[in-house]
This record gives C-alpha cells, sequence and structure tokens, in this order.
C-alpha cells in the first residue's frame, strides 16, 4: 500500500517522514480539485526531462487561478534531493500543489499555496501477466475530452481527471487495461493518461492536442520520429480510420511507450516503427543517445 511505504517526503521546504506528510480534511483541492501535479520518471537518478515537467507544473498552476511559492529551480533542487535522501534510482516522482484549509467556498483566493514532492521505487502502470500477447487491451470510454472553452484543458489538474478515472475503472472492471476517450467532436483523443499514436502506410499519426495535454512523452516520440526519418503527422481522425490502423500505441511518462493489442474487438500487432519508438524511448531516458534526458 503506498501510504504505507517508508521514506521522506518534501513538503513546503521541508523534508518530513512519510507517515506525517498529511494536510487538513477541510483543505479547499480536496472538496473542489483546485490542484496541479506532474508525474515523473527518474531513471539511473536523473528524472527525465525535469526542467520542462515543472515548468509545466507552473503553467498548470496559472492556467488554474494561482501561483506556486516556489521558483522551477527550487522544485528542481527539491527533487533531485528527494531521489537522494530515499535512496531511490528508479523512481516514480510525483510534485503535487494544492490549496489548504483557511477558507471553503468555492473562490480559493483566500487559501494558502501548498507544494509537495514523494517518489517511490517504480513497479509496471499495467499489471501484465508474463507470457501474454505484447500489448495491453483497451475498451472505448464513456465520457469524451471536453472543448477548450470548457475549462483549462490544457493544465495537468486534478479535477480534470475524474472522467479518466470512470473509464478507466470501468475498462479494468470489464478485464482491459484502459480506455480510449474521444474528443467533444467524435474524434479519437486519448487514453486516460497517456496519448495515442498509429502507423498506416509507414506514416506515424497522432490526434492534434487541441483540447487535451500535449504531453511531455508526446512530445519526445515526435522528436525521436523526426531525428529517425519515420514520416510523421499530425491530424484529427476518427475511430473508423483507427481501425484500419497497422500499428498502435500509446505514450506517457507512467507507460513510457507501450503497443496496444487491442481496442475493443479490433485486434492489432506490435510492428517496426513501435518497436522502433520503444527502443529509441529506452535509450533516451537512459542518457544512451545522442539526444540527452
Amino acid at each position: 500500500m503506498l501510504g504505507d511505504e517508508k521514506g521522506k517526503i518534501w513538503i513546503d521546504g521541508q523534508m518530513v517522514e512519510w507517515a506525517d506528510a498529511k494536510i487538513h480534511v477541510l483543505s479547499h483541492t480536496l472538496h473542489y480539485g483546485s490542484g496541479v501535479f506532474e508525474g515523473e520518471r527518474a531513471y539511473r537518478g536523473k528524472i527525465f526531462r525535469m526542467q520542462e515537467h515543472h515548468e509545466r507544473l507552473h503553467a498548470s498552476a496559472k492556467m488554474t487561478g494561482f501561483d506556486l511559492p516556489y521558483t522551477v529551480e527550487e522544485i528542481n533542487k527539491a527533487a533531485e534531493e528527494v531521489l537522494k535522501i530515499n535512496g531511490l534510482t528508479e523512481a516514480y516522482v510525483r510534485p503535487v500543489a494544492w490549496h489548504g484549509a483557511e477558507s471553503l467556498s468555492v473562490a480559493s483566493l483566500a487559501n494558502s499555496v501548498h507544494v509537495a514532492i514523494a517518489a517511490w521505487k517504480w513497479a509496471s502502470y499495467f499489471d501484465t501477466k508474463e507470457g501474454a500477447a505484447p500489448g495491453i487491451r483497451l475498451m472505448w470510454s464513456d465520457y469524451v475530452r471536453p472543448a477548450p472553452n470548457v475549462g483549462p484543458v490544457f493544465a495537468k489538474a486534478n479535477g480534470q481527471y475524474i472522467s479518466g478515472m470512470l473509464g478507466k475503472n470501468k475498462a479494468m472492471k470489464a478485464g482491459y487495461d484502459d480506455a480510449l476517450m474521444l474528443d467533444y467532436r467524435g474524434y479519437v483523443a486519448e487514453c486516460t493518461g497517456a496519448n495515442i499514436f498509429m502507423v498506416k502506410g509507414g506514416v506515424l499519426i497522432t490526434p492534434i492536442a487541441d483540447c487535451f495535454l500535449n504531453g511531455i512523452t508526446r512530445k519526445t516520440v515526435i522528436e525521436m520520429a523526426h531525428e529517425r526519418g519515420i514520416p510523421f503527422m499530425e491530424k484529427h481522425f476518427y475511430p473508423d480510420e483507427l481501425a484500419h490502423a497497422d500499428e498502435v500505441f500509446i505514450a506517457g511518462t507512467a507507460v513510457e511507450v507501450q503497443p496496444i493489442a487491442e481496442i475493443g474487438t479490433q485486434k492489432y500487432t506490435t510492428g517496426p516503427i513501435t518497436r522502433r519508438m520503444i527502443e529509441a524511448y529506452t535509450k533516451r531516458v537512459n542518457g544512451e543517445d545522442r539526444k540527452n534526458a
């Protein structure tokens, strides 16, 4: 159980024992979802694209209407200290910012802003069984990604993950690994916590990120495709086009590059471009290719 981990968590400039990292039950974010966070991975003791993650944390806070009390550089240093004090090299890192318990109206202007960073040893995001076919199984979500005028859809904000949580819960209960969401127009959008790519006729294609998060791993995959001369395109497409794809994979910090074996009743195989992206990403995060993390 994650709550029973041992070690230390950084909160508001101080290292505290894991069991003592608590907030008040009347904290504004607990009731209204007014917080932001990042999901990061450390490889060989180094957080992959740390600067970009913490710049996005600041940007998400601004989009959600508040400022963080720590600079990007201060958060960078704190994250590195969390890894070091806990003796972690291969780890998941979770910075989170939230509003305190000074007031419990819908507005958050009277509430203090707090920041914490925790890290723990990483296990596989998907509980795949040994000997299973390569790739994971997706089902379609009942919920869609909203239009940009509905809220701060480009912020990595706590409250925006409710539909993803519900979609993934339903998928897992039905025996799938995750859920795939459409956007408000009916185009293919993303999974509950990762961006989706397909390959058709040797071209790597991903949806235009105009109503959902342009993931850091998504951008890394695009960079790697360009570096390797793989034809690439960003475009809107409907589910029927996805059904005729040659390869499909998802990409995210937690899932890394993960091949898709099924979407509903449609089956896929792990093709050559997916394998190249998996290999390239593994080298990239471990600092083994020409472009350092």
